[in-house]
């Protein structure tokens, strides 16, 4: 029968901190915007909870790697590498905010030369956009540099030998299916990085075992579902880093339908899909509480127990970390790569993160017919 219960507090894999289950770190694809989830991370390590699973897209799927690829100790250390190489090449824009012209600047350097350590500009593509170049060659920019970068922050064999296990999307160029590759399951590479973080036709697509794979952003954006559908199922704290607004003003002008549909496009109806794992979650915490209620003989029985295993008492606390949209942001937002717009998003991930984790929801009592319990 239902009930009203607090659950367990086990210890997490970091030192001075208990939580309900294994920790995991979600993050959206969102280019210059993941500096947020730096911030969240940031306040994670303060607070001596460490990610015992990462999950990540695009560029969650980089900040991913980092933090898996390395040891607590060295985390933020390489995090702040990586973000510091990516804005070096927008130092001086912020000499232009007297005039007003920050963002068509270092859009204007973004777009003519790439960003250092991430992306460059393709000569392929100076041949027009129906040159036969391949799929690997077809986009405007090249990764190349991501993958120098990579290896020079991130331990591939770390990741490997499964100390933090790491998971990242990526959608199949030619089915048009998403997958998710895990170091649980599969040695996982630069490429497997940079084939999550190819948004098309930008960057190009990365070839694994075969097939091309581009960013999984342009199919499912915020990797949550890979948690919830995990087996066999855990008790978990789960904390989702996401980047873009999913409620928004409605727009007035075409700058800001631009940035509305992106946000739109991207949120990935990160809501919606939580909703209906709600409703999977509850159904199975039911199927196990009518299960208490049959005699021990028929629970005994083969059929019995067949249907009775599709039930579960897992619990899953979900932390959405909403970031917040700047005062002087558009739609090109996300290649905003400047020292002060990365510090700004970076800052407020930490700050939101630290008053989600001072409160700490996952204390509150749950109903047991609860499987996933949203703290807002």
């Amino acid at each position: 029968m239902a009930n009203t219960k607090t659950q367990p507090k086990p210890s997490s894999t970091s030192p001075g901190c208990e939580l309900p289950g294994r920790v995991v770190l979600v993050m959206q694809g969102g280019g210059a915007l993941g500096a947020f989830q730096a911030g969240v991370y940031e306040a994670m390590h303060r607070a001596g909870i460490e990610p015992d699973w990462v999950v990540g897209t695009s560029i969650g799927a980089i900040n991913a790697a980092i933090i898996a690829g390395n040891t607590p100790e060295h985390r933020l250390e390489r995090l702040r590498g990586f973000w510091h190489l990516v804005g070096s090449a927008n130092t001086s824009s912020s000499l232009w905010n007297t005039f007003g012209k920050r963002n068509m600047v270092h859009n204007l350097v973004t777009l003519g030369l790439g960003i250092p350590g991430f992306f460059k500009a393709n000569p392929y593509a100076l041949l027009g956009t129906h040159n036969p170049a391949g799929v690997t060659q077809a986009s405007y920019y090249s990764t190349e540099p991501l993958r120098e970068t990579l290896d020079a922050l991130a331990n591939f064999e770390r990741i490997s030998a499964g100390a933090t296990r790491l998971t990242l999307g990526a959608v199949n160029a030619r089915s048009g299916r998403m997958r998710y590759f895990d170091s649980r399951d599969t040695a996982l590479t630069p490429d497997h990085v940079m084939a999550s973080g190819a948004l098309p036709p930008a960057f190009p697509a990365v070839m694994i075992d075969g097939e091309p794979y581009w960013d999984g952003g342009i199919y499912s954006n915020t990797p949550l579902e890979v948690v919830m559908d995990d087996n066999p199922r855990q008790d978990s704290v789960i904390f989702a880093a996401q980047l873009w607004q999913q409620e928004g003003a409605v727009p007035e002008t075409i700058a800001q339908v631009s940035s509305r549909l992106k946000d739109i496009q991207f949120a990935s109806r990160a809501e919606s899909h939580t909703e209906r794992q709600q409703q999977l979650h509850h159904l199975r915490h039911i199927v196990r509480e009518l299960g208490c209620l049959l005699p021990p003989a028929t629970r005994a029985k083969p059929e019995a127990k067949a249907l009775l295993a599709w039930g579960c008492s897992t619990v899953m606390h979900l932390l959405p970390m909403q970031a917040p949209a700047l005062d002087d942001e558009d739609h090109t937002k996300d290649i905003d790569f400047t020292p002060d717009g990365i510090r700004a998003r970076w800052q407020a991930g930490v700050e939101f993160a630290q008053r989600q984790i001072a409160a700490a929801p996952w204390n509150q009592p749950v109903n047991a017919v609860t499987g996933i319990v949203v703290h807002k």
